[in-house]
């Protein structure tokens, strides 16, 4: 906070820190207190709207169940064990895919980043794998695997792939030319290099690519699962569909949501933990 004293032919300015400056835990904790209380309020009233608008019969609660029926169906199959093993076949595919797709993406990444001749020679051809939707690429992994867990896998796989694969080799040629001239000038061996340049400075970015791909994993499974499979929370939901149970549809809808932020979040942490020198991606305590 600034103020102007004046005195006779002269003004001077004086500074007060403002309560922000003065109390900067507690003005943190405030703020923090605010963003986790929007963060609850704004689903939950959305959800009492739901539950309201059921009751009162402004929507139809044979399209739209209220959420007590939704929860009271979902408490209901998880405690008889019909909800955990879908849940789990999409939990399976989603690992097994994004494990495949991260290290193969990362690994070209930072091999076309390295090397100009290599990114000239393969860029061209994965802009145009890029872009084809990766659904359309499901009947030929179908031919390929054969009915099973292989297509699955594999979709999930070429999807992570790429968003790892372009922030990764972004990443690597964001790197300034001055960190590798230094790496060289102390006589780096290749692994050193990488292990304390290449590595340290395109990681942050890496790991956004890698949080970003987490969230469309799930995505691309759930689809997969409604095509060609015969369990997962995709299977569920498109065949509670076609059966009129909009119930067991929303179940599957919640897992489904629920897995993806869980996923996505755990995928942030590992980020934290791995670069706790890099900023955060979210604003989270700062103003």
């Amino acid at each position: 906070m600034t103020t102007v004293v004046r005195t006779p032919g002269d003004s001077v300015l004086v500074r007060r820190p403002s309560p922000r400056e003065l109390h900067p835990v507690r003005t943190h904790r405030r703020r923090r207190a605010l963003e986790v209380s929007l963060a609850l309020a704004v689903p939950l009233a959305l959800v009492l709207w739901w539950q309201l608008a059921a009751a009162r019969g402004w929507v139809d609660d044979r399209v739209y169940p209220a959420p007590s029926t939704i929860l009271a169906d979902g408490w209901d199959r998880a405690a008889a064990g019909d909800l955990w093993p879908d849940v789990w076949a999409t939990l399976q595919r989603v690992l097994a895919g994004y494990a495949v797709g991260t290290a193969a993406g990362y690994a070209l990444g930072l091999l076309m980043g390295s090397l100009s001749l290599v990114r000239a020679a393969l860029e061209p051809l994965l802009d145009a794998l890029y872009v084809v939707p990766k659904l359309a690429l499901l009947p030929v992994f179908l031919n390929m695997f054969g009915l099973g867990e292989g297509p699955q896998v594999a979709l999930v796989a070429a999807t992570v792939f790429f968003f790892v694969w372009i922030s990764t080799m972004s990443a690597v040629m964001a790197i300034p030319s001055g960190h590798r001239d230094a790496g060289q000038v102390f006589g780096a061996s290749p692994w050193q290099m990488f292990r304390h340049v290449l590595l340290p400075a395109s990681l942050p970015a890496v790991l956004v690519g890698a949080r970003i791909a987490a969230g469309v994993a799930v995505l691309v499974i759930v689809a997969s699962e409604q095509i060609a499979a015969t369990n997962g929370l995709g299977h569920l939901i498109f065949d509670s569909r076609a059966l009129f149970q909009n119930d067991v549809m929303f179940v599957g809808i919640v897992c489904v949501a629920v897995l993806g932020v869980v996923f996505s979040e755990l995928v942030r942490l590992v980020g934290r933990l791995l670069t706790p020198w890099a900023p955060r991606d979210r604003g989270r305590g700062q103003s």
